[in-house]
């Protein structure tokens, strides 16, 4: 059975933390993958001056590429390519399978993971100890254990608020009864932070619910 783990950390403890810390934009891991020896992380950046985010991250003297790879808005993808592989928080979490459900920060990270089974969670739990990683542990439980639709579908806690205003004031009716704009008021955030949310929040539902039940998509 799989279980869930949230925790927080500085942004000084793991490397990807201190490689952005320096930013004023948005910023939240999308996934970590393994590729060969090395973890490639995936970020979504949300801002005005991606030029000037990229520029420092190409500084950093560890990050051998910063390559961006879409671009949405406001909000651009991108990958980040170490000129060494870290052995902190980032490939514990590769090395305990565990899967990214939401990672944000600046100063400090706040991360929910979901691990295949105990298991797992013991092998990162492990790996922490060994590498004195100094994680804040704020939760652990497992899907059963999980209440309210946000926490079924893996939503945030931001993209199911998003979710939620957007149904109860008609944004979804046909025609729409309420803009982005006057919804990105209500939650005093940027229209295109708005929008990300709710394509987002979707398509993790769409995914849990239509793909769950061995619907095919080409």
């Amino acid at each position: 059975m799989s279980v869930i783990l949230e925790f927080s950390i500085p942004a000084t403890e793991f490397q990807l933390g201190e490689v952005l810390s320096g930013s004023s934009m948005q910023i939240e891991l999308e996934r970590i993958v393994p590729t060969g020896d090395m973890i490639m992380p995936f970020v979504w950046v949300t801002g005005d001056d991606h030029d000037t985010f990229a520029d420092m991250v190409r500084s950093q003297s560890n990050v051998q590429e910063l390559l961006p790879l879409d671009r949405i808005g406001e909000s651009g993808l991108y990958r980040i390519e170490w000129e060494e592989p870290p052995m902190d928080l980032i490939e514990g979490i590769a090395q305990a399978d565990g899967v990214v459900l939401e990672a944000r920060g600046l100063e400090d990270w706040t991360f929910r993971l979901r691990f295949p089974d105990h298991s797992n969670l013991s092998t990162f739990h492990n790996y922490v100890i060994e590498n004195d990683i100094p994680l804040h542990i704020d939760r652990t439980y497992t899907l059963t254990e999980a209440t309210g639709v946000g926490r079924r579908f893996d939503l945030s806690q931001e993209q199911r608020e998003a979710l939620l205003l957007a149904l109860g004031n008609g944004y979804f009716e046909t025609p729409s009864e309420i803009s982005l704009d006057e919804l990105a008021d209500e939650l005093d955030i940027s229209r295109q932070a708005l929008s990300n949310r709710i394509r987002r929040g979707n398509l993790k539902i769409l995914r849990e619910v239509l793909l769950s039940t061995g619907e095919k998509y080409e």
